[in-house]
């Protein structure tokens, strides 16, 4: 926005306002964060590659410096530490095989699925709706409502207190 300055008498002559830069909300930085674990927990299950290297490649990605990178790191760790215990819950609430799931999908669950079981902090909805918004962008057609499905189940089995209210 361009103010003209008061002690000018020639209209011509201006300066422009400096805007404080906006602070980009918490909510915002983990949804990012989400996606990169996304992303690197695909790789990870492609490629079977190491934390570190997951890491350093999601470091390089553009993206990176609007993340959480607190709240990125403990999500990858958490849910590559948790794999057993997540895929195991996953499975007893799909209708196919864990090995038949798209790596995609497969991906959102195990993230929304930590969420769930191990980080109370976060609300049980928050959880299942940042695993819908992941597979509307990066699954399958339709894919959103069978992640909703199974997200719905893993949290009236985990977190049954919070579930009811």
């Amino acid at each position: 926005m361009i103010i003209p300055r008061a002690d000018a008498m020639d209209a011509t002559k201006t300066e422009v306002a400096v805007k404080p830069a906006k602070k980009v909300k918490t909510s915002q930085n983990r949804r990012k964060s989400r996606e990169l674990v996304l992303k690197a927990v695909y790789r990870g299950m492609i490629n079977a590659s190491e934390i570190k290297q997951i890491i350093a490649d999601a470091k390089e990605d553009p993206e990176y410096a609007k993340a959480d990178e607190a709240y990125f790191k403990h999500l990858l760790e958490g849910v590559t530490a948790k794999v057993i215990e997540l895929d195991g819950q996953v499975a007893t609430f799909i209708d196919r095989k864990i090995q038949e799931l798209s790596p995609v999908e497969h991906a959102i669950l195990r993230i929304s699925s930590f969420e769930l079981m191990f980080d109370m902090t976060i609300p049980y909805r928050v959880a299942i709706n940042e695993g819908v918004e992941l597979a509307k962008l990066y699954g399958g057609v339709d894919g959103h409502k069978y992640i909703n499905g199974v997200l719905d189940k893993v949290a009236a089995a985990v977190r049954p207190q919070e579930f009811r209210r």
